[in-house]
């Protein structure tokens, strides 16, 4: 069939945590994107855990309600992109010498072996290649003429891997509830999609997904995800600390936690939360210190600044992005800026940063949803 007569179909994004579904449908009119639906549903802890999905009937059943109780638009399309869980993936960059395109395609499966902890035949495997960020930069002036950055020798490659005993549950609840999967993406990939501008940067950029169960890292840099890793430091953790230490029940923890954040110089009630969260923000601080250094140690020469620098911003999403002080608590440690991310960045037109339905404190939780939204229109 003709390409010009071929229609393809627009899907919504759907992203499952191990606590909660999200849904984020966009519609595009004359090549501005807006908002056609939204919603989410709470999922019974226990239901999935740590990513893994141990009910399928029950996930199934709360899949199909939240289709039908979305907010704005109804939903007309059964394509859905869908995430798939972070914990679970094997994501690495890695240097293959320059080869055809089918022969890399078959040097890069061989080469994943050696990087991915399972048999290759028991795992998904996808890849891409990736252009050094030094490609991105301007040309540099050496003695007063110009010059160009050195070609690497070599190519980098993403390779992405989740084991098929982990996907396979996900396509089978998708196809119960009706919906045809058009894709399937690791948190990470949508996340960043929904946080970088034209998703290229021309220095590193830290992701921090602080979400209700874990907190994810994304480091980006150029066109691509250079590292991802996540940890157990999460917005749950911080409320249920916060009721231990000050005797209240959840709900009342999480009100404190809303109210008071990280404000030291609020009332005593704040100064009281602020000094039950300070293990746990200990701990969040130096994750995130391994993190940089290891990028930093890590990063071949042409993945860094000119001046050698690595990590050069934070951007801050999820439900925990929210926590009253946190950016300005992180930029006293790290010296470098962090800031709430926009997750409307390749949505809405600058300066937007919400819509009515998603006002921006409440959009930070729909990052991945919209990011997955965003593929779910472009492909």
């Amino acid at each position: 069939m003709l390409k010009f007569l071929t229609l393809k179909p627009e899907a919504f994004g759907l992203d499952i945590s191990d606590l909660s579904l999200k849904i984020v449908k966009l519609k595009k009119k004359r090549g501005v994107f807006s908002l056609a639906s939204y919603g989410e549903e709470k999922i019974n802890p226990g239901l999935i855990k740590g990513g893994e999905i141990k009910d399928e009937e029950a996930l199934v059943k709360i899949i199909k309600n939240a289709l039908a109780k979305v907010q704005g638009e109804k939903l007309e399309t059964k394509y859905v992109v869908a995430s798939l869980p972070e914990e679970k993936a094997f994501l690495q960059v890695i240097q293959m010498p320059r080869l055809s395109e089918e022969d890399l395609k078959s040097a890069v499966i061989y080469e994943a072996e050696n990087y991915i902890p399972l048999p290759i035949e028991e795992v998904y495997l996808d890849s891409q290649i990736v252009p050094p960020v030094y490609n991105q930069l301007p040309e540099r002036s050496e003695g007063g003429r110009r010059t160009n950055v050195l070609r690497p020798d070599h190519l980098d490659v993403l390779i992405a891997a989740l084991p098929k005993k982990t996907v396979d549950p996900y396509i089978s609840c998708l196809k119960k509830a009706n919906l045809k999967p058009l894709a399937l993406e690791i948190e990470s990939l949508a996340i960043a999609r929904a946080l970088i501008k034209n998703e290229t940067t021309d220095s590193p950029v830290l992701l921090i997904d602080l979400g209700e169960t874990r907190t994810g890292f994304v480091v980006f840099s150029g066109h691509s995800l250079r590292f991802t890793s996540s940890v157990p430091v999460c917005s749950q953790s911080f409320t249920e600390i916060i009721s231990k230490a000050l005797k209240v029940n959840l709900a009342e923890a999480e009100k404190l936690k809303i109210e008071y954040g990280l404000q030291t110089d609020a009332k005593e009630k704040g100064s009281q939360v602020f000094e039950a969260l300070i293990p746990a923000l200990s701990d969040l601080i130096e994750q995130i210190k391994r993190y940089l250094s290891y990028y930093q140690t890590h990063a071949s020469h042409e993945h860094l600044l000119p001046d050698g620098k690595g990590v050069a911003k934070i951007l801050l999403c999820g439900g925990g992005a929210n926590l009253k002080g946190l950016p300005e608590f992180l930029n006293t440690y790290f010296k470098i800026p962090v800031e709430i991310g926009n997750p409307w960045i390749n949505i809405l037109p600058e300066p937007q940063k919400e819509v009515l339905e998603l006002p921006l404190e409440k959009s930070l939780s729909y990052a991945t949803a919209l990011g997955l939204a965003l593929r779910g229109v472009r492909e």
